[in-house]
């Protein structure tokens, strides 16, 4: 359990610390020779499209295991 524990805390600080320091090493403005050297590491639009569709998929997951739960 505190292995579990442990992996799951460590991804969370890791993304933090990932999203942190993107917030502070770039700009929205930052376009021509100041992208190249403050490009983000993360595309977090992207991130957030993904997080979006799993949640879906687990809740839509979840209802389907219910409906079978209570059909049983």
């Amino acid at each position: 359990m505190r292995v579990l524990l442990g992996m799951i805390l460590g991804a969370l600080l890791m993304t933090a610390t990932v999203y942190s320091i993107d917030a502070w090493n770039t700009s929205s403005t930052a376009a021509g020779p100041a992208a190249a050297t403050n490009r983000t590491m993360v595309n977090w639009d992207v991130v957030e499209t993904n997080w979006r569709q799993f949640k879906i998929r687990a809740r839509d997951g979840w209802d389907k295991l219910a409906a079978r739960i209570e059909r049983g």
